[in-house]
């Protein structure tokens, strides 16, 4: 496993920093790391599974892939790649994603989706005494959602980085906050992960993509603006919102 080059460099300090911030990680952790084929959950499994190698703290991996049941899932793919990570691998296979756009299901098929499979791995997690569950959402992600949840949810919210859930009993961690999207893309191209497509019929015409594109957009007209909003969400003034 070699680790060498601008993308790991630049990748390896983001994580470093945000485990560090939030007290991610901790001496005896059993971790389960959600795959979903793309190249933030890829990523995120390599660099655990290199930090490991080299850091004092003792940390055990797990990983899980729950696939919704459309065809072209990245099972195949993950099982070699888990191999040569050293990572246990459990494939769940299930008809979440297709149930979720069924005539069934009158609510957003993305919602109910995501409700279902991240349901499902806390069971397993469970299972396999795991608690912690490390997910790949990145620096782009967090901004989306709060973008999102002010669009279409009335809120001022997004997700955090580290959330202790259910009394206690499981602790969801986001190490690649810190992360841009176009670096991990980059690292997963570099290094060849094996990404693969997004079979969901929804990937590309979600809400999330409307607002991704939107934001790109911006970010276009402005490079500072990805930074700003995303120190914004550490700087509110209470006081200037509304009671």
């Amino acid at each position: 496993m070699r680790a060498s080059g601008y993308e790991y460099k630049s990748l390896n300090r983001a994580i470093g920093k945000a485990i560090h911030d939030y007290d991610m990680i901790r001496e005896g952790d059993r971790i389960l790391v959600g795959l979903s084929g793309g190249a933030d959950s890829l990523t995120l499994a390599w660099l655990l599974a290199e930090r490991r190698r080299r850091i004092r703290v003792r940390y055990e991996l797990e990983a899980v892939y729950v696939d919704p049941g459309f065809a072209g899932g990245a099972g195949d793919a993950l099982k070699p790649f888990c191999d040569r990570l050293e990572i246990p691998l459990r494939i769940e296979l299930t008809d979440y994603g297709l149930v979720s756009h069924s005539p069934a299901n009158r609510e957003n098929p993305c919602f109910l989706c995501a409700h279902l499979r991240r349901k499902r791995m806390f069971e397993i997690a469970a299972e396999r005494r795991c608690t912690k569950l490390a997910f790949g959402h990145n620096k782009d992600d967090l901004i989306e959602t709060l973008f999102l949840n002010m669009c279409f949810s009335g809120e001022i919210s997004t997700m955090r980085p580290a959330q202790v859930l259910f009394e206690g009993r499981f602790t969801l961690i986001r190490p690649l906050a810190y992360a841009e999207a176009t670096l991990i893309r980059r690292f997963a191209g570099e290094y060849r992960l094996p990404v693969v497509e997004n079979p969901c019929p929804s990937a590309t015409r979600s809400r999330r993509s409307e607002v991704k594109s939107l934001l790109q957009d911006l970010y276009r007209k402005n490079r500072k603006i990805k930074g700003n909003i995303f120190r914004a969400m550490r700087h509110v003034k209470p006081e200037y919102l509304l009671k």
